[in-house]
């Protein structure tokens, strides 16, 4: 339980800062990644799950960077599936840019993932290119198919890009929804120094509700999946949209989340710098002591919401790249 009251149930832990993507609205192109000494070993990364698990955790998210290139990345999750035979874990999960999921779809089912959420913010393959620099929306398309054909329920996330994708917003709606999938949109968040301002990136969601409320009619549900969307039922699909709105709502309110690098550092907040070490604790004894007193430590520091902002005049409101802290 933190200061305000709020359980954090959820922890999302980043595997590798690592990707085999570049997308614009995340990071530079040309960037300089953590030696492999820094990161927590597997089994360190076992080890602190497990204890946050002990003390009331119910949602395990991996992701990185990407954590599907992390190497026997397999293995955590196989052993990270004991707490969901023991019924200590209500869900493991993991967010993907999907380049990896026709190799590891059926390995994820059989750890026991239920559903996963693959990022993909446009279906034009140029664009995606674009975006992404580096990526390759066949083979993304590819996983999509070997996931759902592995019993994997998927959710698409697409950050909402101005004039970049705004106007796709409705196909991507109706592509998703018609194969079953509910569909998420992000507002870019103040996340690290990247290639151009996020300003001219920034769409806000507000607008593109109304937008979509022109033509679908929109239902708003109590639903909740762990995490900070606001979700809708679409009447004319059937389907569920999703809103993350870090910008123009806050859901700092209810937020029952704390973040974990791949280095071992707990992020309270997403949109705050203060962190927790974890790494020293869980190297200095075989016990899990001390690692546990630098838990609830942290969660007591925990602060009630972030202070981003999106405008010319300002550095990201925070330095470190998205990919650093666990997207």
């Amino acid at each position: 339980m933190d200061p305000f009251g709020r359980a954090i149930t959820y922890l999302r832990v980043s595997v590798t800062d690592r990707c085999d993507f570049r997308c614009v609205y995340c990071m530079s192109e040309d960037m300089a990644f953590l030696p492999k000494r820094d990161l927590l070993t597997l089994e360190e990364l076992d080890r602190i799950c497990s204890v946050f698990v002990g003390h009331g955790v119910r949602k395990l998210r991996i992701t990185g960077g990407e954590p599907l290139v992390r190497r026997n990345i397999m293995k955590l999750f196989g052993s990270l599936s004991r707490h969901l035979e023991t019924g200590a874990l209500d869900e493991l999960t993991v967010t993907t840019n999907g380049s990896q999921l026709a190799r590891y779809a059926t390995e994820l089912a059989a750890c026991g993932v239920k559903r996963i959420n693959v990022s993909i913010d446009t279906l034009d393959p140029d664009k995606f290119r674009r975006i992404t620099r580096w990526g390759d929306l066949a083979k993304v398309l590819h996983g999509l198919d070997a996931a759902q054909a592995a019993g994997l329920q998927v959710k698409i996330n697409a950050v909402a890009l101005k004039a970049v994708n705004e106007d796709e917003i409705e196909s991507l709606l109706a592509w998703a929804h018609g194969r079953g999938m509910d569909l998420t949109l992000i507002e870019v968040m103040p996340l690290g120094e990247i290639d151009g301002q996020r300003i001219d990136q920034f769409l806000p969601l507000s607008l593109v509700r109304a937008r979509l409320g022109a033509r679908y009619t929109l239902e708003d549900l109590e639903d909740r999946t762990g995490g900070p969307a606001r979700y809708v039922r679409v009447r004319e699909t059937g389907g569920r949209l999703g809103f993350i709105t870090p910008m123009t709502h806050n859901f700092c309110e209810s937020c029952n989340r704390v973040r974990l690098t791949c280095t071992g550092q707990l992020f309270m907040c997403l949109g705050q710098e203060d962190t927790a070490d974890l790494r020293a604790p869980v190297r200095a004894l075989e016990s899990n002591d001390l690692l546990d007193r630098a838990i609830v430590d942290a969660i007591a520091r925990k602060p009630k919401g972030h202070d981003f902002i999106i405008d010319r005049r300002n550095r990201p409101a925070v330095g470190r790249h998205m990919s650093m802290t666990g997207g």
